[in-house]
């Protein structure tokens, strides 16, 4: 028979391991997209080539130390790239690169009309869930980012459903652990599924490891099982955080937007502790 008070404390010890893992922050950044590009230099001609294998548009910078060359490359930024689609074209005059050419690129494009579409709740039919968080509050939904995102009460290891139909163009699901420091908030898993018919982007935040169901450019029917709620990223409690989004002119390139569920629910009337049930 083991010792009560030696296996107490080596229970401790483990339990000290743990909260240091998760307290840690991770090193690696992981992107929910990868897009080709390459390009060349011959005589003074820039040659450049990008390939978008996802389906949703992508705005496209080309960008350089440069000054000379990228006053150039400021008059045709972005490219716009649509859905599984990719361009070659040629810059002129451009001189020689004295810089690496990178390229960075942001979802979205500022001319499709958005339709904004009844959506069906992010969980499954018969299932209740309780508000923890409603918009426009407190620091996490009070940006154009997140102003009119819904956090529902999920545990850990509940099933996420898709809100609409459409293409999976966003997937993180490598990290393990969240806090609520906002130091955490780039190391969040989360899934992004673009409506080429609505026009809307919707992402599903804080997703279990390994936790997605779905892969880039799986195609999805809403009410689908999609995922796995978690605690990743900046949080303090377990849950789901609902976001729609529609492209805009800004450095993060999209911004949160009221909607509404079919079972008539608002997102703008939502508040904490209200229950939704699908």
């Amino acid at each position: 028979m083991k010792h009560p008070i030696k296996a107490l404390f080596l229970l401790s010890i483990l339990l000290f391991i743990i909260g240091c893992q998760s307290s840690k922050l991770p090193t690696k950044r992981y992107s929910q997209y990868e897009f080709g590009s390459s390009y060349s230099l011959e005589n003074g001609q820039l040659n450049v080539s990008i390939n978008n294998p996802i389906h949703a548009p992508l705005r496209v910078w080309l960008l350089t130390r440069d000054e000379k060359a990228q006053a150039v490359l400021n008059k045709i930024n972005p490219v716009l790239i649509q859905g599984r689609k990719d361009t070659v074209f040629a810059i002129p005059a451009i001189g020689e690169l004295s810089s690496e050419l990178q390229f960075s690129s942001l979802l979205g494009d500022l001319n499709k009309e958005v339709k904004n579409i009844p959506l069906a709740l992010p969980f499954p039919k018969g299932m209740t869930y309780r508000i923890i968080q409603g918009n426009d509050t407190d620091h996490t939904h009070s940006t154009d980012w997140s102003r009119y995102a819904v956090d529902f009460a999920h545990k850990i290891n509940d099933t996420i459903s898709a809100a609409t139909d459409g293409y999976v163009v966003g997937l993180v699901d490598q990290y393990r652990y969240g806090g609520p420091g906002d130091n955490w908030r780039p190391f969040g898993n989360f899934l992004t599924i673009y409506d080429p018919n609505s026009g809307l982007y919707t992402q599903y935040v804080h997703l279990v490891h390994k936790g997605s169901f779905v892969q880039v450019g799986d195609p999805v029917i809403k009410g689908q099982p999609i995922a796995l709620s978690g605690y990743t990223g900046q949080t303090d409690i377990e849950h789901l955080h609902f976001n729609v989004m529609v492209p805009v002119h800004s450095n993060a390139g999209l911004k949160s937007v009221p909607h509404v569920y079919e079972e008539g629910y608002k997102s703008k009337e939502l508040k904490r502790n209200d229950f939704v049930k699908n």
